[in-house]
C-alpha cells in the first residue's frame, strides 16, 4: 500500500497526516497536531511562519519514524489569501500578516474608487469582494509607502511559502493563486493591468503550476533534518477548500448536490466546467476559484465557526473553559430563534470580544439580547444555518439547477446540531463527512500525480467508496421560514 504526507494547515491548527491509499482503501493516521494561531505585535496581526515551519518539519521527521521508505511523497495545503514577500536572496521580507489583520480596513473601498468594481471582478475571471483578500493587503502597502513592497523580489502564497523552502523552487499554485483577487483565469496569467493600476509591482509574480506538478525533491538539508531522504514534493490543490472539494464522497444517484466546507470558515459552492463571471454573480458576491483538473469552483466565504471559536476563546480568558462539545450541548437547550445575525458583519471578522460583539450586535439591530452562554452560540449556529439556506438559493440560480443535497466536509461536519439546523434551514438533506477531507484530497491528488491512481475521477470514487458519511434529514421545520424573513431584513 501507497502512502503520502498530507501537511494541512488550517487557521486554527496544523496536521501531519499520512495517508494509506490502494484501490480499495483509505485509511488516515494524524502523526502530528499543533496549534496555527497569529500573533499580535503592536497593532498588527502576523502568522508565526518560522513556528509553523518547525512544526512541520517535526511532523515529518514523525512520518519518517513510524513509516519510512513506504512515503511516496508529500504534499502542503493551507487556507488562502495570506501571502509572504522574498528578497532577491530568497529570503523573507517581514513576517507575512494574517487576513485579519487591520492594515486592509478601508482599503478595498479605496480600489474600488480607483478601478471600480465590475472591472476588477472581470480583471479577476470572478472573485468575491471581500476587504481581507490579497489585492488589498498589497494595496495597504502601495498606500502606506511600506518600503517592504521595493524590497520584494518574489511574491508567493502561503502553501508556496512552505514549498519553496522545502524544494527551492518559487512558483505558485494555481488554486491558491486563484483566492488573490488579481489572476485571471480567463486570460490564463496574473492580471498585470489590474495590478499596475493600483501600482502593484507585477514582476514579483512568479510562474504559476497546476495541480498535480511534482516541484522536486526535497532539499538536501530537509532531506537530512527529517529522514526522509530525497522524497518528491507534490503541488497539490493547495488552497485547502479545493483539496477538500476532491474529498467530497458524492455519488450520480444523489442528484444535484453542493458542498460546504465547515471549519474556522465556512465555503458553500459547487462546481462548474468555466467560471462564472457574470453581472448576477457580481451582485451575489460569489468567487469563482480555480479547482483541480480543470474544474472551477463557484463558491461563497461565510464567517464560520470564527464565531464560536472566538467566543470559546474570550469565555476561558474569563475563566469559564468549555469544550465544543459542552458549548453545542448548551446552545441545544437554549431557545430556538431568540435572534438572529448576519455572521459576514464586518462587527464579527477581528472583535476584541466575540460574545461582546453578539451582545451589540443584537441591540444594534433591536432584538432580545442574550443572556447565557447557550444562547449566544445557539444564535450564532441557527444564522450560520440561515446564510447557508440564502448562499444556497443563489447558487442554485447562477448555475441554474435545482439542489437535492448538500455535502458537508471538515471539522464542522462533526457539530450535529450545526449538520441537524441546516437540514432544517434547507429542507433538504444534509449529508455530512468525512471531516479530514482536506487531507484525503491533498492525499489522492498526490497519488493521481505519482501515478499510484489513474485520474482525479478514480480518486473521486475511492473516496465515495472509503469514506462513512451520515444523513440527517430535514426535521421540524416550523418557525424557518420566519427567522429566514427576520434574517432577510437585516
Amino acid at each position: 500500500m501507497s502512502k503520502y504526507i498530507s501537511v494541512d494547515l488550517g487557521a486554527e491548527s496544523g496536521r501531519v497526516i499520512v495517508a494509506t491509499v490502494d484501490d480499495e482503501h483509505l485509511e488516515l493516521d494524524e502523526v502530528h497536531r499543533f496549534a496555527t494561531g497569529a500573533v499580535q505585535v503592536g497593532d498588527s496581526l502576523y502568522w508565526d511562519v518560522l513556528h509553523l515551519w518547525h512544526q512541520i518539519k517535526l511532523g515529518l521527521r514523525k512520518a519518517a519514524t513510524e513509516y519510512g521508505p513506504d512515503i511516496r511523497s508529500l504534499a502542503v495545503d493551507t487556507w488562502g489569501i495570506d501571502c509572504a514577500l522574498l528578497d532577491r536572496q530568497g529570503k523573507l521580507v517581514g513576517n507575512p500578516h494574517s487576513h485579519r489583520d487591520p492594515r486592509t480596513t478601508g482599503v478595498m473601498e479605496a480600489a474600488l474608487e480607483k478601478v471600480g468594481r465590475w472591472e476588477i471582478y472581470r480583471q479577476s475571471g470572478g472573485i468575491q469582494f471581500m476587504s481581507i483578500n490579497t489585492l488589498y493587503q498589497l494595496y495597504s502597502m502601495v498606500l502606506g509607502d511600506d518600503p517592504a513592497l521595493e524590497l520584494a523580489q518574489t511574491f508567493l502564497m502561503m502553501p508556496d511559502l512552505f514549498n519553496y523552502w522545502l524544494t527551492g523552487e518559487r512558483v505558485c499554485e494555481f488554486t491558491d493563486a486563484t483566492s488573490t483577487q488579481f489572476y485571471d483565469r480567463c486570460q490564463g496569467g496574473w492580471a498585470n493591468s489590474l495590478l499596475q493600476q493600483l501600482g502593484i509591482p507585477a514582476h514579483i509574480f512568479p510562474d504559476v503550476v497546476l495541480p498535480g506538478t511534482q516541484l522536486g525533491a526535497l532539499l538536501p538539508v530537509v532531506a537530512e533534518e527529517t529522514g526522509l531522504g530525497r522524497l518528491p514534493v507534490v503541488a497539490v490543490a493547495s488552497h485547502d477548500t479545493a483539496s477538500a472539494v476532491v474529498a467530497v464522497p458524492a455519488r450520480a444517484d444523489r442528484g444535484n448536490w453542493a458542498w460546504l466546507s465547515s471549519g474556522t470558515w465556512s465555503l458553500l459552492g459547487g462546481i462548474s466546467a468555466e467560471p462564472i463571471v457574470t453581472e448576477q454573480a457580481l451582485e451575489y458576491n460569489f468567487s469563482s476559484y480555480g479547482g483541480p483538473g480543470g474544474m472551477y469552483l463557484p463558491w461563497k466565504n461565510i464567517m464560520g465557526l470564527w464565531l464560536v471559536q472566538e467566543c470559546r476563546r474570550s469565555w476561558e480568558k474569563a475563566g469559564q473553559s468549555f469544550s465544543y462539545g459542552e458549548l453545542t450541548d448548551l446552545a441545544l437547550r437554549a431557545e430556538p430563534f431568540f435572534a438572529v445575525l448576519d455572521p459576514d458583519d464586518p462587527t464579527f471578522l477581528a472583535p476584541r470580544d466575540m460574545p461582546a460583539a453578539v451582545i451589540s450586535y443584537c441591540q444594534r439591530t433591536r432584538q432580545r439580547v442574550p443572556d447565557s452562554h447557550g444562547q449566544v452560540v445557539r444564535i450564532i449556529l441557527e444564522s450560520l444555518a440561515l446564510r447557508y439556506r440564502r448562499t444556497l438559493e443563489r447558487l442554485a440560480r447562477l448555475q441554474n439547477v435545482r439542489m437535492d443535497a448538500l455535502h458537508v466536509v471538515g471539522g464542522g461536519s462533526r457539530n450535529e446540531l450545526l449538520c441537524q439546523l441546516t437540514a432544517d434551514a434547507l429542507g433538504l438533506p444534509v449529508i455530512s463527512g468525512p471531516v479530514e477531507a482536506t487531507a484525503i484530497g491533498n492525499a489522492v491528488l498526490q497519488a493521481v500525480s505519482v501515478g499510484d491512481l489513474g485520474s482525479l475521477e478514480e480518486a473521486r470514487s475511492l473516496v465515495a467508496a472509503a469514506c462513512d458519511v451520515v444523513v440527517y434529514d430535514p426535521g421540524d421545520r416550523s418557525g424557518w421560514d420566519e427567522a429566514y424573513e427576520r434574517f432577510a431584513a437585516l
